[in-house]
């Protein structure tokens, strides 16, 4: 007898199982189209032909390596897809908590072990309701254990994910369904859901919606029969279900066949944050997330057991990114969110927090203030101390060889000697106050944020003074760079060569030059220019954008970052000789301001020298094509009547400061503080609305929308010039 297989393609239905049958199933669209194998067995003796459907299947090759043993394809213990982590977890830690999310409804806490048999359920669950290799899911949530369940069992199950946050905008979500071609909907909560399902159901074709949390009764449009609605908890019975029936069943290697996903294959769409014109889908494949996975124990040597705090976005690149790594060495993340986060950095005490800027100036912010209002004594011991161990930091960087420099002719022996010898001097003299400092005020900060090990910052730029602060008071943290486009790690600094207001060295297997703005020559360490990269966690490009992709990536593989920078020459000598080689931002190219003096100016320092005025709260610099620069500021109203009453400006009692005081106090403020620079702000708007996801002028990752404030503010900012 010989078998002969014929791909063909039809209109049916999946093989569903259970209680859902008559009930939930008969929702399903029947257009759904579904490819098989017809398999014609012929007996030569009997001279009859045989048909049987054979559904096509993908999956992660280590994670079900028992469904592809009979596919002729040969078992590796090597990862070949991301959802390959989670076997090797589950051997290793199998019965140690993974995760614990303690703040929704009901609060979750999982083992490695539970944690695979989720993601093999939700996957299987998916293959029940009828997903087909490569196809796209919509999962459009925040952080949260189902989140990460869903995201891994799409992605086990061969399925592309398309993500992004609940506090997008309607159009913004709709947009990325529509643009990616999604077939069908995951979201967050039912609220969330009520929010998009007038748009949604009137203009999107939906295969099926999955609900993470919350209850089916919830929904306002629940009664739109023809989009069938299930909970996470269905589709994870679903898939129990209709795995057992596969182990049970004698002939179900012949009901599928399965392929495996390869490295190459697109895991992911991420949708840019868009500080710029509309998102644009970034693809990135299991080969450009497993280079992550692979390589960022370099920059946190995680240990089984250490202990995350997650607050960001998920879908972030950046924090799914780690997630994936920090599972494959055993921790336990904690989710929490801004709400939660001082009362769980102390209750949890994590070894590590992994945030944006926005998230370490908050703690900086706070602990200044607990500062501030101390007694006078307290204030005056705090702040001196502080002082003392700044001047130790800065002394320690310089015997240590951890500092910046631009300047690639080297020092001479002789004055890297002495300059050696006189920072040890110094250091070794305040040594014992920068001791005395950490047991009497930084011990109980310490308690109160934990952080015990490192904070890693990266998806914007780190203020230095945050950046010195920190170290000053024995909190590591380790700045990183990156972009989605690069999935998005590609620099970072390690723990044993932290320079101070730098993004690090490149991590493993990635490059960097630096061109010049217009004729793209590749200028020498030092020289300040655009950044380039290149290396194995580059994107595969933009969804349904050649152009775009063209115009970011080069023939010669080499990526666009847009970002202003540096190199740090190589010294063997000197303050500087353990910092070749790393990375110095200095703002986006696109966010320059071109004076119509014709001078080129560059927002980003000046806005970070503003912010550490404690007035400040927000401020976004403007001038284009003006001939000089203007500042949007939204004030720290409390700090601003806190200090008007200092100065006498308003009576001590008063609560009430008009616009016109607030604008004096703030241009005192700004000229304190970017005094240093050759460019000075002249006319300054005070806004009191802060920029905010939700009024859509910050992006969902705390970025400010620069072109949407200047936008929205545009007859105000016209007003100011004349």
């Amino acid at each position: 007898m010989s078998t002969i297989p014929f791909t063909y393609s039809t209109h049916a239905l999946p093989l569903f199982y259970s209680r859902y049958t008559t009930n939930t199933f008969a929702r399903i669209k029947p257009s759904i189209r579904r490819r098989f194998c017809v398999y014609c067995q012929i007996d030569s003796k009997v001279r009859t032909c045989e048909t049987k459907e054979v559904q096509i299947r993908r999956c992660s090759p280590l994670l079900e390596s028992s469904l592809l043993s009979g596919n002729g394809v040969v078992a590796s213990d090597e990862w070949k897809a991301i959802p390959d982590i989670w076997r090797s977890s589950a051997e290793k830690y199998g019965d140690k908590v993974a995760l614990i999310d303690p703040y929704h409804d009901p609060p979750s806490t999982m083992t490695y072990k539970q944690l695979e048999e989720a993601i093999l359920d939700f996957a299987e669950g998916l293959r029940v309701l009828g997903v087909k290799p490569e196809e796209k899911i919509a999962l459009f949530a925040d952080n949260s254990c189902r989140w990460l369940v869903a995201d891994q069992g799409m992605m086990a199950s061969g399925a592309i994910n398309v993500v992004r946050g609940t506090r997008s905008s309607i159009e913004e979500l709709f947009q990325i369904y529509q643009h990616s071609e999604s077939v069908a909907l995951a979201v967050d909560t039912p609220e969330m859901f009520n929010r998009i399902a007038k748009s949604f159901y009137a203009k999107a074709s939906m295969r099926y919606i999955i609900l993470l949390w919350g209850d089916k009764s919830s929904l306002v449009c629940e009664g739109n029969k023809e989009v069938p609605v299930f909970t996470f908890t269905e589709v994870i019975d679903l898939g129990r279900e209709s795995r057992m029936a596969l182990i049970d069943s004698r002939d179900g290697d012949n009901q599928f066949k399965y392929e495996a996903i390869k490295s190459d294959d697109i895991a992911t769409l991420v949708y840019t944050s868009g500080t710029t014109g509309n998102p644009k889908g970034v693809m990135l494949t299991h080969r450009n997330l497993l280079h992550q996975v692979k390589n960022l124990w370099d920059i946190v040597p995680a240990e089984v057991g250490d202990r995350f705090l997650s607050m960001l976005p998920p879908w972030h690149a950046y924090e799914r990114a780690c997630e994936y790594f920090i599972f494959s060495y055993g921790v336990e993340q904690v989710y929490t969110t801004v709400k939660n986060l001082k009362d769980d950095l102390k209750q949890y005490q994590p070894h590590y927090l992994i945030s944006v800027p926005l998230v370490y100036e908050t703690l900086y912010s706070g602990i200044q203030k607990q500062i501030s209002t101390s007694s006078l004594i307290r204030k005056l011991v705090a702040l001196t101390f502080i002082r003392i161990s700044l001047a130790y930091m800065e002394c320690k960087r310089i015997y240590e060889g951890k500092c910046l420099t631009k300047n690639e002719k080297q020092p001479s022996y002789l004055y890297s000697t002495l300059e050696w010898l006189w920072a040890r001097i110094v250091a070794a003299i305040i040594f014992p106050i920068h001791m005395l400092a950490k047991k009497v005020v930084y011990s109980k900060i310490h308690s109160a944020i934990g952080i015990s090990k490192a904070g890693v910052s990266g998806g914007g730029s780190l203020p230095i003074h945050v950046d010195k602060f920190f170290e000053a008071i024995g909190v590591k943290v380790q700045n990183g760079y990156g972009l989605t486009e690069t999935s998005p790690v590609i620099a970072a600094r390690r723990p044993e060569c932290n320079v101070i207001g730098s993004a690090g060295h490149p991590i493993r297997h990635t490059k960097f030059k630096v061109v010049d703005y217009e004729t793209g020559e590749v200028l020498p360490p030092g020289s300040k220019g655009i950044l380039k990269v290149t290396g194995p966690a580059l994107m595969k490009g933009y969804y349904k954008n050649p152009s775009a992709t063209n115009q970011a990536l080069d023939g010669d593989g080499w990526l666009n970052t847009g970002d202003i920078g540096w190199i740090v020459p190589h010294h063997s000598t000197g303050r500087s000789r353990h910092s070749g080689g790393v990375i110095v931002l200095e703002g986006r190219a696109k966010d320059t301001i071109v004076l119509s003096t014709g001078e080129n100016v560059e927002p980003g320092e000046l806005e970070e020298a503003a912010m550490k005025s404690t007035l400040i709260q927000q401020i976004v610099i403007i001038g284009q094509d003006k001939r000089r620069l203007g500042a949007l500021i939204v004030p720290n109203k409390e700090e601003v009547l806190k200090v008007a009453r200092e100065l006498s400006v308003i009576d001590s009692n008063s609560s009430d400061i008009s616009q016109e005081k607030v604008t004096s106090l703030l241009y005192k403020e700004l000229n304190t503080w970017t005094s240093d620079f050759s460019f000075q702000i002249g006319p300054i708007l005070v806004v009191d609305d802060p920029f905010t996801i939700d009024n859509g002028l910050m992006t969902p990752t705390m970025k400010i929308r620069r072109d949407k404030v200047v936008a929205q503010y545009r007859n105000q900012i016209e007003n100011l010039y004349k």
